[in-house]
């Protein structure tokens, strides 16, 4: 069993932003940020094939920010409520408030998460653990200019992307652990603002579909909705995209290419059925 390589929003902490704050940004955010800033941050989710369910215990957030005017930094922590979530109930561009807080300023560098014990992924009925790689409990992702933006004057925003496809592996190594899995968390950031989307439908609901945007070597996943066929897949950078449906149950497979994604859009494609 080969883990889907995809970008899955699958947990995007979202805060949201207008403009990057760091070196080169415009007057109007230099003057800006070094003055407190709230954040906000949602998380959402990607998909990932295999799981019926993927439950993440998250228990801290913290954003390093640095003070160049007193070559200081600091690592802030935020509020969230700690506990296991189900990753895999936030999917087609739906996302969930997660973390607010206080930032002495608006030069964010990095964002730290970390992980409870709790992890598990259920297949059916069946529930199995999901390991963390090395025991590595938190999660260290760098932030650069243009991954997050500033709402109004004193507001940071930006998604967190957990890519769930890239970042759980069957685990055959070592005693005991015979098909086990195993996390090891992948991370982006993004914006609403500075990446674009691609949406539409996708019939029957019984090839039960898989969707996939392609550009270059980057490969981004969605699973239609059971009710309307309907998906969403987000944090796209701009550039030309293939999309690809690949169909189940003996339906074909559909290859549309030369789909735009620009910054800030959401890009319509006509509805698809397939075909057996």
């Amino acid at each position: 069993m080969k883990s889907v390589r995809t970008s899955l929003a699958v947990f995007f902490l979202s805060s949201a932003i207008l403009t990057a704050c760091q070196k080169g940004v415009s007057d109007v955010n230099v003057r800006n940020v070094n003055q407190p800033h709230r954040a906000t941050i949602f998380l959402t989710d990607d998909q990932v094939p295999l799981f019926d369910s993927v439950f993440i215990d998250l228990q801290k957030l913290e954003v390093k920010v640095e003070d160049e005017i007193l070559g200081t930094e600091s690592w802030v922590t935020l509020n969230i409520r700690p506990g296991v979530y189900n990753i895999l109930r936030l999917r087609n561009g739906i996302d969930t408030l997660f973390a607010t807080g206080t930032l002495p300023n608006a030069d964010i560098r990095k964002l730290r998460l970390t992980l409870g014990t709790r992890n598990s992924i259920t297949i059916g009925s069946q529930s199995l653990p999901l390991r963390i790689h090395d025991n590595e409990m938190q999660v260290v992702v760098n932030i650069e200019a243009g991954d997050f933006e500033i709402v109004g004057s004193d507001q940071v925003l930006f998604w967190m992307d957990f890519d769930l496809a890239g970042s759980i592996r069957v685990d055959n190594s070592g005693p005991g652990k015979n098909n086990g899995f195993e996390l090891k968390p992948h991370i982006k950031i993004f914006t609403k603002s500075k990446s674009g989307r691609i949406e539409g439908k996708i019939f029957p609901e019984e090839a039960h579909a898989m969707v996939m945007a392609i550009h270059g070597a980057d490969t981004t996943m969605a699973i239609p909705d059971d009710d309307d066929g309907e998906f969403k897949i987000a944090g796209l950078h701009e550039g030309v995209y293939s999309v690809f449906v690949h169909g189940q149950n003996g339906y074909n497979d559909v290859t549309i290419d030369n789909i735009r994604v620009a910054n800030g859009e959401d890009t319509h494609i006509p509805a698809i059925t397939l075909h057996q």
